[in-house]
């Protein structure tokens, strides 16, 4: 049985957005719009509008994207709660 990958654990990898396809990010945004208590406010937002804010997020550097080997699976993190060497 498969664990859920919740969150990340030691020896994640920094992934720059850049060197993915653009299928593959938006999946790895499409799961983290989807993950239950993902919550954008007492607005309600299209799929394609949350899409755009994590990308811009990304793409300015405020979020990171991270990959986990160990439990194969990518998460999206708030670059300042990163450790100064990992970002």
């Amino acid at each position: 049985m498969d664990l859920p990958c919740d969150a990340p654990a030691e020896g994640v990898i920094v992934v720059p957005y850049e060197r993915l396809s653009s299928e593959a990010l938006q999946g790895v945004m499409d799961e983290f719009i989807s993950r239950e208590g993902t919550d954008y406010g007492d607005y309600e937002y299209s799929l394609e509008d949350k899409r755009a804010q994590i990308l811009q997020q990304i793409q300015s550097g405020y979020v990171t994207l991270l990959f986990d080997p160990v439990g194969e699976c990518c998460h999206l993190v708030l670059t300042s709660q990163l450790p100064r060497n990992a970002s």
